[in-house]
């Protein structure tokens, strides 16, 4: 008797698409390679002793020293320039916290597995890793920072190493795997573009301005 007829699920899946083939490759290299370079995920890994080091790093990056340093100047600046631009970035700031906080909902990638939860406040969706909050943020301020204020060269460049020192850091101990920081490189790069785009003024937000 002649056989029947494979469903055609089945036929999906024995016959994958070039696409399907080529996401499973790039993830399976993304998982590798991010557990190859997580030299310093604990205490017995290869750069163990330079844990300490990447948790202060992991700190610098962290959301909350952010949002409370920029508030404290935003309470204590005397100028309105400095107002403004400190508004704006707080603004950026909670921004990135809120579409990180987003997009870890939808997508829920678990951290890697070789990752030790032993991170320095963290909320719910902290639990997921992509994308890395650190990442948006380090390139979110890195280009506020450039954009805004007066450095000169050495100091700019500090600015972008710091951004690229957060991010490698990530992958380092273990939080994240290298599509995670990637993509929130790119979020974060994005996300400025919108501040710019709603940049807040006293003309365009007056109430916000009359309050501090």
């Amino acid at each position: 008797a002649a056989a029947a007829p494979l469903p055609e699920e089945d036929c999906m899946k024995l016959n994958p698409s070039f696409v399907g083939i080529a996401l499973s490759s790039l993830l399976a290299i993304d998982l590798w390679a991010s557990k190859r370079l997580g030299v310093c995920a604990g205490e017995g890994s290869a750069w163990g002793s330079a844990r300490p080091l990447m948790k202060v790093i992991e700190v610098s990056g962290h959301g909350i020293p952010w949002l409370l340093g920029t508030f404290y100047g935003l309470c204590q600046s005397d100028s309105s320039a400095a107002r403004e631009v400190l508004l704006n970035l707080l603004f950026a700031l909670l921004l990135d916290l809120v579409m990180v906080a987003v997009v870890k909902g939808l997508v829920r990638r678990p951290r890697p597995t070789h990752n030790k939860m032993d991170m320095f406040v963290t909320i719910s969706v902290d639990k997921y890793s992509f994308p890395s909050g650190h990442a948006t943020r380090a390139a979110l301020v890195c280009r506020f920072i450039l954009r805004h204020l007066v450095l000169a060269v050495p100091l700019r460049v500090l600015v972008v190493l710091w951004a690229l020192i957060v991010s490698i850091s990530r992958v380092m101990l273990g939080r994240h795997n290298m599509t995670d920081v990637l993509f929130g490189l790119v979020l974060g790069y994005a996300l400025y573009s919108v501040v710019e785009h709603c940049w807040l003024s006293p003309l365009n937000a007056p109430a916000l301005f009359a309050f501090w």
